[in-house]
């Protein structure tokens, strides 16, 4: 077990919550060397983990015509992969490597062919937690059957985060609470809406929190009315700052508050404040994706599922949560 790869090549929340498994890993065989593949979009964020020894970045390989995408996992020299993200087209460029132990879930036809360790994994009517189910992949090669969710913290291993730049950091205030909101989700999750956010602004007492808003510059277009209403209230970090400079500024900041988000997931493996806004829906509730820290929250409206906002991205179940019950959160969490 001296090199493992893990695969995980989709969105910066789904590998966020794929880190603890290097931890696990590390902890299982300290002197293994963790390979993570992902794309260069999550790259910042997966060099930030101590447990992660080395990137690779899947969307380079892939350029490559086959025999070389082959050549390029071969040299790796790895013991095993894990398909913690099934690829059909992964899958089958480990196997011609023959890589000598490559494990995916049972939920995958291809993995018959490709994988030669199948474990039982159930994503979709599961009630693990998305970490949980990650983890479940390594029960073959020494790991426990179930980590308890209090126990996943330890393994994040954010440590390796760059200085924030002097011209950042001069925007925080030490007398004040400096706050993140994140109101947009690049379609990534279900958003509490842009009036669900003003009410909060105007709850939350100008002498007591900095409110900072952030997210892409093409986010940042579909909110011009709110960051001109505000412009006074709030300070506008919308398409400012990069992936590494954001982790830092969250580092630096006291807390963020965002829908089942990337930026929701690191601050919560930073540590920080970090409140969750959630539909009831399966399989994208609370029970699957909450943000799992030490100082980790979610709000979600009582209600066993919305099923009526399924076919929907304008989910009212979720727009349902008041801005009075986040503000409450928010102070008992501050007070």
């Amino acid at each position: 077990m001296k090199k493992i790869i893990i695969s995980r090549t989709d969105n910066l929340g789904d590998v966020i919550l794929t880190l603890p498994v290097a931890g696990v890993l590390k902890e299982i065989y300290p002197d293994c060397k963790i390979i993570f593949l992902g794309n260069n979009y999550s790259e910042p964020i997966i060099k930030t983990s101590e447990f992660v020894d080395e990137f690779i970045n899947w969307q380079e390989i892939n350029k490559l015509p086959l025999k070389q995408q082959v050549k390029k996992i071969r040299e790796l020299n790895a013991d095993i992969i894990l398909h913690i993200f099934p690829r059909i087209k992964i899958a089958r460029i480990a196997a011609k490597a023959k890589i000598p132990l490559r494990i995916g879930t049972t939920r995958r036809p291809y993995n018959l062919l490709y994988c030669n360790k199948l474990v039982k994994v159930s994503r979709k009517k599961s009630d693990l937690h998305e970490a949980q189910l990650n983890l479940k992949l390594l029960t073959t090669i020494g790991a426990n059957d179930i980590y308890d969710i209090s126990e996943i913290p330890k393994y994040y291993g954010i440590t390796k985060i760059q200085q924030l730049k002097p011209e950042f950091r001069e925007l925080l205030k030490q007398d004040k609470i400096n706050l993140i909101i994140h109101p947009k989700s690049k379609g990534s999750a279900r958003e509490w809406g842009i009036e669900n956010f003003s009410n909060l602004v105007e709850l939350l007492p100008s002498t007591k929190y900095r409110i900072f808003i952030t997210g892409t510059n093409d986010e940042k277009k579909l909110i011009p009315d709110f960051l001109e209403k505000y412009k006074d209230r709030i300070i506008d970090m919308t398409g400012k700052l990069s992936l590494s400079e954001f982790i830092s500024f969250i580092d630096s900041s006291h807390g963020l508050i965002a829908a089942s988000t990337g930026p929701l997931h690191i601050a919560s493996a930073l540590g920080k404040f970090a409140l969750g806004l959630y539909a009831p829906m399966r399989p994208i509730f609370p029970k699957r994706w909450k943000p799992v820290g030490t100082n980790s929250h979610y709000l979600v409206i009582d209600k066993e599922n919305c099923n009526d906002c399924k076919k929907t991205k304008n989910c009212i179940c979720i727009k349902s949560i008041k801005p009075e019950d986040v503000y409450n959160k928010i102070e008992s969490c501050f007070n």
